[in-house]
This record gives C-alpha cells, structure tokens and sequence, in this order.
C-alpha cells in the first residue's frame, strides 16, 4: 500500500506574543507580517501544520544577518531536528531579538524541511524604527 503524502499548511507568520517553550501553548498570531521592528524580547516566526506524518524527521534552520558572537565571530545559523509528534502536527519555529539591538537587523531567513524537501521558507526584515518629530507624526495622519 502507498504512504500517505503529507500535508503541510504555513497557518501563520509574524509577531507573537511570547513563547514558552516548556509550555504545550504555541504563542498567539499579534500581527500577520515579515517586517518586524526591532524591539528587545519582539517574538517573530512562522506555525506550519504538518499531517500524515507521524515520525517524519524535521529539519529547521534560522539563518541570522551577520550577528557576531561573545568573540566577534559571526554566528552560524540556529538549526535542529525535531520529528512530527502526530498525524495532526502544529510546529512554531520563531526567534526574539536580545542585546544589543543594533546589530540585529537585517533579514532572518527561516526554513522547515520534511525528509530534505522543503516546506517552509520565510524572510523576516527586521528594521530599525525611525524616530518621528511631533511634526511628521501629524503630518502622516493628514495634519
């Protein structure tokens, strides 16, 4: 008999609020995007749902803008394996931005493979707010 193909669905991507990952609590969805500011302890990523793949083996990887090390090197991407708890799976792959800031931005690429193939692929921006003047404040909102 044929394996049942799997079915992965990317449910949401954005910021969130904050993730405790001793908790079976995923975070919940704040605002659906890939621009995110950069902001101590911002929680940003992507939940896929994977079905009929129990046991399947998941590769994901956080590839960072060159943020170096304790050492100034730069640091190589956060990556990992995890397999698929059940055949109706939610995985959340996210990171948050820590001290200092300012050399946290740029883009944040984060991918998902199930047995080598590719599933999930996401570019996040983090960006540097720009300090408004009471003046451009208003004048954005048509004052």
């Amino acid at each position: 008999m044929a394996k049942n193909k799997p079915e992965i669905t990317l449910q949401s991507y954005g910021i969130y609020s904050h993730w405790d990952s001793s908790s079976k609590e995923l975070p919940q969805i704040q605002s659906f995007t890939n621009k995110v500011p950069a902001k101590l302890d911002i929680e940003f990523g992507l939940i896929v749902n994977i079905k009929k793949a129990k046991g399947e083996k998941l590769h994901y990887c956080i590839y960072h803008p060159d943020i170096p090390d304790t050492d100034g090197q730069v640091m190589p991407p956060f990556d990992g394996f995890e397999y698929v708890k059940d055949n109706d799976w939610h995985f959340y792959l996210g990171d948050t931005l820590w001290e200092p800031i300012a050399n946290k931005t740029g883009d944040w690429r984060m991918t998902l493979e199930l047995n080598g193939k590719l599933i999930a692929d996401k570019t996040f921006v983090v960006f540097e707010e720009e300090v408004m003047s009471e003046i451009e404040f208003w004048q954005k909102r048509g004052y």
